[in-house]
């Protein structure tokens, strides 16, 4: 049996491995047969590897050598990776990726099976069991799992897996295999969407590829009841990456007048809820998305003290002028995804800036977010303290924040640690 594409398929019906690489087959006992070959061989050109050196996991496509055969490998491709006759480990490649090969094991000889993955995913999940005593986290962030463009959320019962490199694409039955069996979840979403993928050359794709959902899944957090939708809902559903954000933020909220920009399902206005906000207004431009922040405020028995402003945030923003709030929360998506669009990116961090600092009274708080990869921290602290100089505001750094221990960053790739939270406090 085999795919449209014509590479073999595994016993449960899905492109496992391919052509010259390693597989497992029942035999007919039904136990499991290991089948051996080596995987196809890709070089690196000379003195390329310096990144490797240095623990990254990526080489890029003018690090590789790219001759007729190389070429002609399909997306996702498990390959051998050597820099002269040094072997690399096993890699997954794509020749139509600037990214084209991602360092899967450093072992040469480690065959990418079922119980492969399944090590991968129950490391991960053993940390997360550590950390946090509900599960509702990120249960696989990418290469700081050692899982090179794969992205799952767990939701309780259910896991939304993100597959943004072709490898992790072409073994979603195998993942959703050993994520059932690590977790025993109920329900598994693949969500594939996004510039990730494109940059990969994968279509968008959507599948529940087991079991089914009822409606939104009821998130706590903070103290907060958030509702994810992860059918229809941006992303996975929910963004844990703030979650520490979210806290401290809310730390701040007892009694406060809270505005919160870009708000999404309700993000920093329902933890300041939680921990004694006198009122709240959350605005995003998604009118689903307000409705699921106002579900959430009523579910939590505070619905009279949260207010909901469907509007472009720059619009909301220049429209509450001569308002004041005791605490002021923007967190916008990413302005600035790549290189090309960082300067453009940076001016529209500094005019979130602008605008939200005449918003906060005296001796409040303000913070701003930045979910983009290309913005550094110290870019990003630069624009928002230009945006509140030209408001004619002055201030502290009292905070600054990262992602949660459920998004570790590589040590080899110090940029995937994007997300960035600062909180001033303004005289």
């Amino acid at each position: 049996m085999a795919t449209d594409a014509g590479e073999p398929l595994s016993p449960k019906g899905s492109p496992f491995f391919f052509s010259g690489c390693s597989f497992r087959r029942a035999g007919v006992d039904g136990a499991m047969i290991e089948q051996t070959s080596a995987y196809p061989l890709v070089k690196m050109r000379p003195n390329k590897g310096w990144r490797l050196s240095q623990g990254a996991p990526w080489i890029f496509a003018d690090e590789i050598a790219m001759d007729r055969r190389t070429r002609k490998l399909a997306p996702g491709t498990l390959v051998r990776l050597a820099e002269g006759e040094k072997p690399l480990g096993v890699a997954a490649f794509n020749p139509d990726s600037q990214i084209a090969a991602r360092i899967l094991d450093t072992d040469p000889e480690a065959v990418i099976d079922g119980p492969w993955l399944d090590a991968r995913l129950r490391a991960a999940l053993a940390l997360r069991e550590r950390l946090f005593d509900a599960p509702f986290y990120r249960l696989v962030h990418a290469e700081g799992d050692g899982l090179p463009g794969l992205v799952i959320d767990r939701f309780g019962d259910a896991v939304v897996v993100q597959p943004n490199a072709a490898w992790a694409d072409r073994l979603i039955p195998e993942l959703t295999d050993q994520l059932i069996e690590s977790t025993n979840c109920q329900v598994v979403i693949v969500n594939g969407a996004g510039r990730a993928r494109k940059l990969e050359g994968l279509e968008p794709r959507f599948d529940v590829v087991h079991g089914s959902l009822a409606g939104p899944v009821e998130v706590p957090m903070n103290g907060a009841l958030y509702l994810a939708d992860l059918e229809g809902g941006q992303k996975t559903g929910l963004f844990f990456d703030q979650r520490p954000n979210h806290a401290f933020v809310a730390g701040v909220a007892n009694g406060a007048r809270v505005l919160d920009v870009f708000t999404h399902v309700g993000g920093f206005g329902l933890a300041a809820l939680a921990r004694g906000a006198a009122e709240v207004m959350a605005v995003d431009s998604s009118a689903p998305a307000l409705a699921l922040a106002e579900e959430g405020a009523q579910r939590m028995g505070r619905a009279d003290r949260f207010s909901t402003r469907k509007s472009d945030a720059f619009d909301a923003l220049a429209g509450l002028a001569g308002e004041t709030f005791d605490l002021v929360v923007c967190d916008p998506p990413a302005f600035a995804p790549n290189k090309k669009a960082l300067d453009a990116g940076l001016r529209a961090y500094e005019k979130v800036a602008r605008l939200a600092a005449p918003l906060v009274g005296f001796g409040g708080t303000l913070t701003l977010c930045s979910c983009s990869h290309a913005a550094g921290t110290e870019a990003f602290h630069k624009a928002c303290v230009t945006g509140i100089r030209k408001a004619g505001r002055a201030g502290a750094l009292i905070h600054s924040g990262r992602a949660g221990p459920d998004h570790p960053v590589h040590i080899g790739l110090p940029e995937t640690g994007y997300l960035k939270a600062l909180t001033f406090r303004l005289s």
